[in-house]
């Protein structure tokens, strides 16, 4: 593929409280117009965690099967489902996310510390969800924390095969207090050590997000934005919308020459198949 740009958008995350981010899209009508507003500024994925009545996150299935319905229904994005969830998720919870049937999930390698607490991932976890999105077809995003998690990556594919569609796509998580520092020294040692023909974006969390942004795209990575990741727009001055982050990342990607790839394009470059 030519010098393109894959956008993804992480609109809520599992940290923030609604009554700390009022633009934070917490029920299943805000996450469909905010998926609406955001593909029509140039993301091609949506990165989910969905809330409950009350806002707290959850992983009730039947909320996660009724999300990717009304995803695809109103948009042509790419639903992935994080698996995630809230650091407190037992692991049974969040392999049973995959029965949602999403286009793609999120796979974090490895345990990492969370800012107080502590996001566990432990090796045979990791394997059992890996094996259950080749068994169940859905496209896994290698989420990436910090070198050792690269090194487990690495470890995975080597023992368990080629992920479902072929592609081997990473997310370098950058700038969480006991990950790995949003700069550009951590990103290149990350890339480098990749495995071979593997493609990446690159999130910056909080004040990280622009540095992070502006290293990942010179150095042929791609884009996450969303309110998931970052609250402030510039200082003083709060997130307005998540598409205001996708406007942004979208026309700094248009600056370097590498415009957004629309979802039918990325769907193609991730190996998602189609619907």
């Amino acid at each position: 593929m030519g010098a393109m740009t894959l956008i993804t958008v992480a609109p809520t995350g599992a940290e923030t409280a609604k009554a700390d981010a009022p633009a934070l899209p917490v029920t299943l009508e805000e996450l469909v117009q905010t998926a609406k507003e955001c593909e029509a500024a140039g993301a091609a994925v949506i990165h989910v965690h969905i809330r409950d009545d009350a806002a707290r996150p959850t992983l009730d299935l039947a909320r996660l099967r009724d999300t990717v319905q009304a995803l695809r229904e109103a948009t042509g994005l790419i639903v992935q489902l994080s698996t995630g969830g809230a650091v407190t998720d037992p692991y049974e919870d969040r392999l049973r996310v995959l029965e949602a049937a999403p286009d793609g999930c999120s796979l974090t390698c490895g345990t990492v510390n969370f800012g107080d607490d502590v996001f566990m991932n432990p090796w045979s976890f990791m394997v059992e969800l890996y094996r259950r999105t080749q068994e169940l077809e859905i496209v896994p995003e290698f989420e990436l924390f910090d070198l050792g998690q690269v090194a487990a990556l690495n470890r995975l594919l080597d023992k368990h095969g080629a992920p479902y569609g072929g592609h081997v796509h990473c997310d370098l998580v950058m700038g969480v207090p006991g990950g790995m520092p949003g700069d550009t020294r951590s990103l290149v040692a990350a890339v480098e050590a990749l495995p071979a023909g593997a493609s990446w974006s690159a999130t910056g969390v909080g004040r990280t997000s622009l540095p992070v942004m502006y290293a990942a795209l010179s150095a042929g990575g791609h884009l996450r934005v969303g309110m998931e990741d970052t609250l402030t727009y510039a200082k003083g001055k709060p997130v307005r919308s998540n598409a205001e982050l996708v406007e942004r990342a979208a026309a700094v990607a248009r600056f370097a020459q590498r415009p957004p790839l629309d979802p039918s394009e990325a769907r193609e470059f991730l190996g998602i198949k189609p619907r």
